[in-house]
């Protein structure tokens, strides 16, 4: 799967750690930044994963702040993303199953990184439920 990443400044050290575990897995990994523990505004990154996974070019988006409130509420603006700030393995298969939930927000300082992993494999292996829920995202999507 080709999985697009970013992060800000409060969560590039996770970012790397989770990057490097995606190619382990075998995805291909695309990093939009930012590069480096220098303050960076969340949007700046936020918004490129999104916009890439908005356009087809990743399959999945994976964005991670200090909390992953801000790049939730920034990737979410971009048409066509349903974004989501997960804390745990069962919220990121009900995001998936319930919500086709298409870009994942982690936070890299209040959820350590092996949670962050289980999350991630969650998101990544969950399928989209369909069904009743089918309509609910057309709903959702259709505020875009």
């Amino acid at each position: 799967m080709k999985i697009s990443i970013g992060s800000d400044h409060a969560g590039f050290e996770q970012k790397e750690l989770l990057k490097a575990y995606l190619e382990e897995l075998g995805h291909e990994v695309v990093d939009r930044g930012c590069y480096s523990e220098e303050r960076v505004d969340y949007p700046d990154h936020a918004v490129p994963v999104a916009e890439d996974v908005a356009q087809g070019d990743s399959e999945r988006g994976v964005l991670v702040c200090g909390t992953g409130i801000g790049m939730a509420l920034a990737a979410d603006k971009v048409a066509g993303i349903r974004a989501a700030n997960i804390i745990n393995p069962q919220f990121a298969q009900l995001c998936r199953e319930h919500n086709d939930c298409n870009v994942i927000t982690l936070s890299g300082r209040f959820v350590e990184f092996e949670e962050n992993k289980r999350i991630l494999d969650a998101f990544l292996t969950t399928e989209f439920g369909g069904g009743r829920h089918a309509g609910r995202v057309c709903k959702i999507m259709e505020l875009d």
